[in-house]
């Protein structure tokens, strides 16, 4: 499932570093955090691989 929006793809990107150890989680705000706990590494990886051009900067 890609991204819908540039935020949710950096948010993604941001849980994603986190679960691999790159960052801490206590670095981590927002959605990014509810990422982190409710989403799998694949799911983090497939959300933040998409490009974001093209994509609005937040969808409501």
């Amino acid at each position: 499932m890609p991204a819908r929006s540039k935020a949710q793809q950096k948010a993604a990107g941001a849980a994603l570093s986190a679960k691999r150890g790159d960052t801490s989680k206590a670095e981590l705000k927002g959605a990014s955090r509810e990422m982190y706990g409710s989403m799998t590494e694949k799911e983090l990886e497939e959300l933040a691989r998409t490009s974001r051009k093209g994509k609005p900067e937040h969808v409501r």
